[in-house]
């Protein structure tokens, strides 16, 4: 077997190839949405102005998202230590996109193979463009402003392993569309409203024009294929999709950069169990208010559109991940 590159990894798949005969426009909703990609298209090398200054003493997402801070740990710190925890928690969090960017070209290399219809090939392949134009960007923030980039994380690892290696067309759109994106998504505006760098602002602003056709591609796609699902298929996708949103709300904790930060074993579980108390309290504040609404908002009306909502699923997210289902419905 070829070698592959340092800290790369194989992922195992088996699909069918579906090779089209004709091409003829038959979803207008879906061939307007490849039609607005085609327009939209931009550049990172050329619409972003990588000559920004960025002071690095300041970082670069919002302190407020740190884990640690208003806590003891953030007190006792100075300016530059500050300042440094910032950016390796900024590096953390970003590598986390940065990876499921990447993952998200693979995925949508693989749709544009397996989806049925030429109206959903051709918009994919334009989605596997966003897609690898958000990577570039990343790996360029990533490597000429912070300075640093970490592993992904096992959740992210997991979640894009299974999608890759299941041949089924569906589950690989409820996995990067509902899953991975919405939580993205969320983020990205978050980052693009609280970041302290201008430039990565800037840069989830334009992501965000992308992931909006991304989610409509969800939107159109998915309801008729539920629709015809039985009953064991239903209950296996609304398995996997409960598991994999509890793995991805659940799952990241930014270790990595705490031990950079030189904080010992002790110090980080204790910190651990500092961001599960601040994630449940009013006290979290700034990330109740952006992140968690829209992440739980956009979650159940995309999950509601799909057909996916059923009742055992609402009682999946309200038990099991504290989303208050009945509210979101009513506010839409």
């Amino acid at each position: 077997m070829e070698q592959i590159p340092d800290g790369a990894r194989i992922v195992h798949t088996d699909y069918d190839t579906v090779y089209l005969r004709d091409h003829e426009p038959e979803a207008p909703d879906m061939r307007r949405l490849y039609e607005n990609a085609k327009r939209d298209q931009w550049n990172v090398s050329v619409d972003i102005d990588w000559k920004q200054p960025v002071d690095m003493e300041e970082g670069f997402v919002a302190d407020g998202l740190i884990d640690i801070h208003g806590t003891k740990f953030w007190d006792k710190m100075n300016k530059k230590e500050k300042g440094e925890m910032n950016r390796l928690f900024s590096a953390w969090r970003l590598s986390q996109l940065f990876h499921g960017e990447h993952g998200a070209v693979l995925v949508c290399g693989q749709l544009a193979n397996v989806l049925p219809t030429a109206d959903a090939k051709y918009f994919m392949a334009t989605q596997v463009m966003d897609e690898a134009r958000h990577t570039e960007f990343f790996q360029r923030y990533l490597g000429e402003r912070v300075g640093k980039v970490y592993e992904q994380a096992s959740a992210g690892k997991e979640l894009f392993d299974y999608i890759l290696s299941d041949p089924r067309w569906y589950i690989k759109t409820i996995g990067l569309q509902l899953v991975g994106e919405t939580f993205a998504v969320a983020l990205f505006k978050m980052l693009s409203e609280t970041a302290k760098d201008e430039l990565l602002r800037y840069g989830c602003k334009m992501i965000l024009r992308d992931e909006a056709r991304h989610m409509g591609f969800g939107m159109l796609s998915l309801p008729e294929q539920v629709k015809e699902m039985d009953a064991q298929e239903r209950q296996e996708m609304e398995e996997f999709t409960i598991y994999f949103l509890r793995n991805t709300l659940t799952g990241g904790f930014p270790k990595e950069a705490y031990l950079d930060m030189g904080f010992n074993k002790a110090e980080i579980k204790e910190i651990r169990e500092l961001r599960k108390e601040k994630a449940q309290s009013a006290d979290f504040a700034m990330f109740r208010s952006l992140f968690k609404k829209e992440m739980h908002t956009t979650l159940v009306n995309n999950l509601h559109k799909c057909g996916v909502l059923s009742e055992t699923m609402k009682a999946s997210l309200e038990q099991d991940l504290r989303v208050n289902v009945s509210e979101v419905l009513a506010a839409d």
